[in-house]
């Protein structure tokens, strides 16, 4: 489990600059021990996972990821196929943040091995809320495999 000592690593695919932004300000409203690596697409993540480009050479293995669904380059049910398809890669947690909260989109996600699914409210105070809560679920309720 991960403890005080050792933040979650959070690796929020987002290709918004204005939710990535509300991400982290929740993230920092909430005090939740956490380090967020921010990436714009789900190719960029596949590549920062991977540690496949010089940028992401020295990456950290996420502990959570989490993950917007309408992306260009690589849209989030790509990047899910592709992560649940990776041995080395497929249990990490993936948890959709998406504006959609179509029920195609949700069982969707599911289907391709989300985590879960969080619908963003369009209240920034709702949206800090849920974040809380996300965070606090990780942190303090679930447990998480040891790092190798």
């Amino acid at each position: 489990m991960t403890g005080v000592a050792s933040p979650l690593r959070i690796l929020l695919v987002e290709d918004d600059a204005a939710d990535a932004h509300l991400v982290r300000l929740a993230m920092a409203e909430t005090r939740i021990n956490a380090t967020l690596e921010h990436v714009v697409d789900g190719r960029e993540a596949l590549e920062y996972l991977r540690r496949e480009t010089d940028r992401f050479k020295e990456a950290l293995r996420p502990d959570l990821i989490l993950l917007d669904l309408n992306m260009p380059r690589l849209d989030g049910r790509e990047f899910l196929v592709a992560v649940k398809a990776d041995v080395a890669l497929r249990a990490i947690p993936v948890v959709v943040l998406s504006t959609s909260d179509v029920e195609r989109d949700v069982r969707g996600a599911y289907r391709l091995g989300a985590a879960g699914y969080v619908a963003k409210p369009l209240d920034v105070s709702e949206f800090i809320a849920e974040i809380r809560q996300l965070g606090e679920y990780w942190t303090s309720l679930v447990r998480l495999p040891e790092r190798r």
